[in-house]
């Protein structure tokens, strides 16, 4: 991977974290309940993760689902989370504010930043949510963030380029604009063509058969289906391969 260009990998468990890691990722976003739109990982995880892997590490800080608007004691879990990966040498923390009106909370995100130093700091999809995300770029530059994840406010970064092209020259040189959400192998290099963006959040799911030979078909634990529930969660190694040698192509 050269250093211009960055491919940082979704992972929500051990197999894709490892999967990421084999293909050759420059890091990885630690993360679970995507259904929710994630939320904090197992800390055991992230330290295992921290130990083991050779790419860097960066961990959502998420308390719960639904707005990203926080009381006192949810920022107190906030805060030691961050304190906790900062203690088992995590590379970066992923996190993201806004105030009742929608517009950036800087003050908070200056406060957590803080806290963070001197791991990595990514403002993530929060900014997907807010009033005006060219306003909040601005509100941005002087937090000490390092990173913007985003979709350009649309479902995909696809259908957000125009934006997120948008987003990417109105932060120059401050921080990096990451697009998130819908990218694939097969439309990496469009979207770096249509965005002018030099980092990318992405995915590569696929799952194995779980290794049960007893299987209970009267009772689901929350999948849809049987074939779900025994199925186990990872990344296509030779996708994320491909994309990296696509990254690779960019320089």
């Amino acid at each position: 991977m050269t250093k211009s260009f960055e491919l940082e990998v979704c992972c929500e468990n051990w197999q894709q974290a490892c999967a990421a890691n084999e293909a050759g990722a420059t890091r990885i976003e630690l993360c679970s309940a995507l259904s929710q739109g994630g939320v904090t990982p197992s800390l055991a995880l992230v330290e295992k993760a921290v130990k083991e892997l050779s790419l860097q590490v960066h961990v959502l800080i998420r308390p719960r689902g639904g707005d990203f608007l926080y009381n006192d004691a949810e920022i107190d879990l906030i805060k030691r989370d961050i304190e906790f990966c900062k203690s088992v040498g995590a590379h970066g923390v992923v996190f993201g504010f806004l105030k009742p009106d929608g517009q950036v909370d800087s003050d908070l995100t200056k406060q957590a930043c803080q806290w963070a130093k001197p791991m990595k700091i990514t403002f993530h999809r929060a900014i997907d949510m807010c009033r005006d995300p060219l306003e909040a770029i601005d509100a941005l530059k002087e937090t000490g963030i390092n990173y913007v994840l985003t979709s350009g406010q649309a479902a995909t970064a696809i259908e957000g380029s125009e934006m997120l092209a948008a987003i990417v020259k109105a932060a120059g040189s401050d921080f990096t604009i990451m697009p998130g959400s819908g990218v694939r192998v097969h439309n990496l290099q469009e979207l770096q063509r249509l965005s002018g963006a030099r980092a990318f959040h992405m995915s590569a799911r696929t799952a194995v058969d779980s290794a049960m030979t007893y299987r209970k078909t009267a009772l689901s634990m929350g999948a849809q289906s049987l074939d779900e529930e025994y199925r186990i969660q990872t990344h296509d190694v030779d996708a994320l391969r491909q994309a990296v040698k696509i990254m690779q192509q960019f320089a």
